[in-house]
């Protein structure tokens, strides 16, 4: 789940009502699908996430919601059976929806189904407000098991990922709760990131940084978009500048206080709080998203209007 903290980065939540399409996966040992080229998406791109439950899709009527937007960010394993069915994917690209896959990259999460691939010794300190601990990213095994996981978003037809968290250093420089110590940094971080964005790019993925505003110099050039969560909030938005001068969109998500749950709508008038120009945003403008942190389909854009994506 994608988090409110540092810079975890978010888009759209969006919700298919598609039409229900089987498509053949490839073994994890042979080819994925392939693609003609790699999706790079231009700035002002519109987009969905929905990272609580699966999207649900209505064979019967096939549709999205909301149906205006370009890009849906959703989650890996939940939306495709924990990696061995792509037919939600699948009725998005009918829609003509590019897709971008969540995971996090630099976070153990017990209940995923490669769990047991983590070895004791590359998990670290417990984070903050959510049940998940640091890995050790500079792991040869932690970069092994994250390019299994993209070669299965290839697999299952995404078009892009979403990889969370990879700026654990920020929470936790020292991890030493755990069986072992080891330490995490910005380079760290920077490296990761590289490695992350030239793995999908084998099967002509795009990659987004994930929040991370302090390697954006060390990376803009080996990744596709930003996915940001609360710039305006933290007063940082002017550091995601340069994505937006290279011709990259920023997908800007805005989580207001308290809202836990799905939040009543904020008036027109008062939208400029986490809008367009934000205190401290003197560049282009960038389209937020107001949503609440479950990120289950509720979202509130812009131009004052809400939309509740459906989801099983």
């Amino acid at each position: 789940m994608a988090k409110m903290h540092l810079s975890s980065g978010i888009t759209l939540a969006v919700a298919v009502s598609a039409q229900a399409i089987s498509i053949p996966l490839a073994p994890r040992d042979s080819q994925p699908q392939s693609r003609a080229s790699m999706w790079k998406p231009a700035v002002g791109t519109t987009w969905q996430i929905v990272l609580k439950h699966p999207l649900t899709i209505n064979p019967q009527s096939p549709a999205v919601e909301p149906s205006h937007v370009d890009v849906y960010d959703i989650d890996l394993f939940d939306n495709t059976k924990n990696g061995t069915d792509g037919s939600t994917i699948a009725a998005l690209h009918s829609l003509g929806k590019k897709v971008i896959c969540y995971f996090s990259a630099g976070t153990y999460e017990g209940w995923r189904p490669d769990a047991g691939d983590f070895k004791a010794a590359d998990k670290g300190n417990r984070m903050n407000n959510w049940n998940e601990t640091w890995l050790n990213i500079n792991s040869p095994d932690i970069r092994d098991v994250m390019a299994k996981r993209i070669k299965i978003a290839a697999d299952v037809g995404c078009d892009a990922i979403d990889p969370d968290n990879v700026d654990g250093y920020l929470e936790a420089p020292v991890n030493d709760q755990g069986p072992s110590t080891f330490r995490l940094d910005k380079a760290s971080t920077a490296s990761f990131v590289k490695f992350l964005s030239a793995e999908a790019a084998k099967y002509k993925m795009s990659t987004g940084l994930k929040n991370a505003a302090e390697v954006i110099d060390d990376v803009i050039s080996d990744v596709h978009f930003s996915v940001n969560e609360e710039c305006a909030a933290w007063k940082e938005c002017n550091m995601f500048l340069k994505f937006i001068e290279a011709g990259k969109p920023v997908f800007h998500i805005e989580y207001p206080a308290g809202m836990e749950k799905d939040a009543d709508e904020t008036p027109l008038k008062d939208l400029g709080k986490w809008c367009r120009k934000s205190p401290d945003w003197s560049g282009p403008d960038v389209d937020i998203s107001k949503m609440n942190l479950q990120l289950n389909g509720w979202v509130q854009y812009c131009d004052g209007k809400t939309f509740k994506t459906p989801r099983g």
